[in-house]
């Protein structure tokens, strides 16, 4: 009986799991579109209003999603002159990176 208990829970847990991550990654896009959308394309389609800037949706060509959640938490900066400096939480890095992850190429 008392294992029957327990799977009720488990199962509401299970269901709120893809909702969290469709609200991280949502989040993430806000960020995205709120501090990057100027220079880079932000969705799954589209060009970058900055031509030099890349679009997000092929961030992987460049970097693993990982290693740019590192650079997001310790300062993400670029040769680049007209990019600007920008240091994430990191729960706002983790939402990018989940973000990221749904629009690739």
């Amino acid at each position: 009986m008392r294992r029957v208990h327990l799977m009720v829970p488990l199962a509401l847990l299970a269901s709120l799991v893809p909702a969290a991550a469709q609200e991280m990654a949502e989040r993430g896009k806000a960020l995205l579109t709120d501090l990057c959308a100027s220079c880079h394309a932000v969705e799954a389609t589209g060009d970058s209003p900055n031509p030099a800037a890349p679009a997000f949706r092929r961030i992987t060509r460049r970097m693993d999603l990982d290693e740019l959640y590192d650079r997001l938490r310790e300062g993400l900066s670029s040769a680049h002159r007209d990019m600007p400096a920008y240091q994430f939480t990191p729960q706002d890095a983790r939402a990018v990176r989940a973000y990221l992850h749904t629009i690739q190429e």
